[in-house]
């Protein structure tokens, strides 16, 4: 869990306390209005649970503070914007997940992304985007609506089409030889990568493993309109829109993809990966 999530949570956690504690309410009585037990009492007001809005909402309510529950719920919703847990966001299932992206997608003008494991999204043939989803629904209890995630993530892809927006894709080596696919799925997977080198106002670029890392790989993240950075881990995904967390991406963006390779360069490691195949 981020430092930055949680000290947020442990702020709203104490909001909880100072309405508790001026209401007169002991945790006890609280938790008896609310039908809740002490100890969720405790864990909200201590930073250790994430409340929902219903929690939030009751909580004012019972503190006689209703009008600031609005304020409460403002909070959590700022939080639940810099993290997002995947248990909480495929509740719904796959396509959810793929919308929020699309609608995301929408917004960008000018979109920057590092991806160390995989082709990125945008780039996605049908059938290698089915078998990255399958391959991640096997951690994720979820309902497995696969073939409508893989039809929303295909179709956020017209937004390559749009000429006012800009890409600049930037691709570890390891993505190309890693395969979450059988061999000829990811064979086409490459054709395709191979396909949209050429195309304006998008840029490919290829770290190849061969390269001095400036800084190390990490994680992969996208950065849009220099205003917002999407990453994630096993458990969570992070929105991050603060100035100082964008300008960090930002820089080891800039640092890798000064060792990047581009056009007839990038092409041939694309070729490299395809005859390693043997397809």
């Amino acid at each position: 869990m981020s430092t930055d999530f949680q000290y947020a949570r442990v702020s709203l956690g104490a909001l909880l306390r100072e309405l508790r504690t001026e209401s007169g309410l002991t945790g006890r009585e609280l938790a008896a209005r609310l039908g809740w037990t002490q100890s969720k009492v405790s864990k909200l007001e201590n930073g250790r649970q994430t409340p929902t809005v219903h929690d939030l909402t009751a909580w004012a309510r019972e503190t006689g503070c209703p009008d600031l529950a609005p304020e409460l719920v403002g909070r959590l919703r700022g939080l639940e914007t810099r993290y997002r847990s995947w248990r909480r966001q495929l509740a719904g299932g796959y396509r959810s997940v793929q919308d929020v992206h699309g609608a995301q997608a929408r917004r960008t003008l000018r979109r920057r992304s590092f991806d160390p494991t995989l082709i990125p999204g945008l780039l996605q043939t049908p059938e290698y985007a089915h078998n990255v989803l399958v391959r991640y629904s096997a951690l994720h209890s979820a309902p497995r609506d696969i073939d409508a995630a893989v039809r929303s993530r295909v179709e956020r892809q017209s937004v390559l089409n749009d000429g006012e927006r800009r890409f600049h894709f930037l691709i570890w080596e390891g993505a190309l030889h890693a395969r979450p696919c059988p061999s000829p799925v990811m064979s086409r997977q490459l054709e395709r990568v191979a396909e949209i080198l050429g195309r304006k106002r998008v840029r490919i670029g290829i770290l190849p493993i061969s390269a001095e890392l400036r800084v190390p790989i990490g994680v992969g993240f996208s950065i849009h309109d220099d205003r917002l950075v999407i990453t994630e881990t096993w458990h969570a995904e992070m929105w991050l829109d603060d100035a100082e967390d964008v300008a960090v991406h930002v820089r080891a963006w800039e640092t890798l993809e000064r060792d990047a390779l581009y056009d007839a360069a990038a092409h041939a490691l694309i070729v490299r990966a395809r005859r390693a195949l043997g397809t």
